[in-house]
C-alpha cells in the first residue's frame, strides 16, 4: 500500500511462493479453464486471463437506437441515448487475487457526490470506440497511462437513471507499481480497490427490489471495510461489478440478481429518468 497525492489507497502485487488458502479453495470451484489461471505461485495467471477474456461476446445490446424506426407523424424526434463508458480495471493483488480500481466521487460534485463509481464517463466527438472513452476519462479522473492498460473486451451493456448507455470495458493493468495515481480533486477524492470475487459473495450484501419503467430489478448495496476506511458500493456501479465478477470467474453469484433490461422510450418527448436514489449515476 502506498499514497500519491489526495486519497490513494491501492493494494500492490507481491510476489508469493504457494498459492493463499483462500486461492485454493476458490480454485477447486472454478471451471477448469479458469482454474488453470490460478495455478502457479503468483496467484492469477493473467496472460491466461487476456486469453480467455479475449474470447468472450457480449450480447447485442437493447439499448441501441434503431435507424429502421420511422418518426410517427407528430411524435417528434426518436429517442437517441447518449452513450457512456467506464473501465473496469484489473490487476492481481498481494495475495495474488484479481483486484478492481474504484474511486470515490468528489464531495464537491453537484451530482452523486461522494459515491462509489468506475473511472469512466461519456463519450465525446474524436472517441474512437467505448474502450477510447474509457482510458480517456480513466487518464483524465486518476491519472491512469492508457499504455499501462491492456484492453480485452467490453461487456453487455447498461442502462442508467438518467437513460445514459454505460458499456463497462474490462482492462488488465499488469504493472500496478508503474501506475502513478494523480487525482482530478474537482472529480475525485479518493482512489481504492476491491476484490472482485467479492461481488459474488452473499457476504457484507444488502439488497433492495424495485421497479422501473415496468421492469422489475435488484439494487444492490456492498459494503467494503479496510481499517478505519468505510465504503459503500451500490447501484449501477455494483451490477457491473456483479456482471464483470461473473464473467472472469465464470459463474453466477451466491445470491439473486434480477436484472431488468428496460425499454427505452421511441420518441425524445417520452423521455424519463429514475427517482432520484433509485440508482447510481
Amino acid at each position: 500500500m502506498w499514497a500519491v497525492g489526495r486519497q490513494t489507497k491501492l493494494a500492490t502485487a507481491q510476489p508469493t511462493r504457494t498459492l493463499p488458502p483462500r486461492l485454493q479453495l476458490l480454485r477447486s470451484r472454478l471451471p477448469p479453464a479458469a482454474a488453470m489461471e490460478l495455478e502457479g505461485g503468483h496467484g492469477v495467471d493473467m496472460e491466461a486471463l487476456v486469453r480467455r477474456l479475449r474470447l468472450h461476446r457480449p450480447g447485442p445490446s437493447p439499448y441501441e437506437p434503431s435507424d429502421a424506426v420511422a418518426p410517427a407523424p407528430g411524435a417528434g424526434e426518436l429517442f437517441r441515448p447518449r452513450r457512456a463508458a467506464v473501465l473496469v480495471c484489473l490487476f492481481r493483488g498481494a495475495g495474488g487475487e484479481l483486484r478492481v480500481i474504484l474511486t470515490k466521487r468528489s464531495s464537491s460534485l453537484s451530482t452523486h457526490s461522494g459515491e462509489v463509481a468506475l473511472p469512466g464517463g461519456k463519450a465525446e466527438e474524436g472517441d474512437a470506440d467505448d474502450a477510447a472513452t474509457a482510458l480517456r476519462e480513466s487518464k483524465e479522473e486518476i491519472g491512469l497511462d492508457p499504455a499501462l492498460v491492456t484492453i480485452v473486451t467490453p461487456l453487455e451493456h447498461f442502462l442508467s437513471k438518467h437513460l445514459l448507455v454505460v458499456v463497462p470495458v474490462v482492462g488488465i493493468l499488469s504493472d500496478i507499481q508503474a501506475f502513478k495515481p494523480a487525482l482530478n480533486v474537482a472529480e475525485v477524492d479518493e482512489i481504492f480497490d476491491v476484490p472482485l470475487e467479492m461481488f459474488l459473495k452473499d457476504e457484507n450484501r444488502t439488497s433492495d427490489e424495485l421497479e422501473w419503467m415496468g421492469q422489475p430489478f435488484t439494487l444492490h448495496h456492498f459494503t467494503y471495510e479496510k481499517g478505519n476506511d468505510k465504503y459503500i458500493i451500490w447501484g449501477l456501479t455494483a451490477g457491473i461489478l456483479i456482471h464483470a465478477a461473473s464473467v472472469v470467474y465464470q459463474r453466477q453469484p451466491d445470491f439473486p440478481d434480477k436484472r431488468a433490461q428496460f425499454n427505452l422510450p421511441k420518441y425524445s418527448k417520452e423521455c424519463c429518468s429514475m427517482p432520484s436514489g433509485s440508482v447510481k449515476h
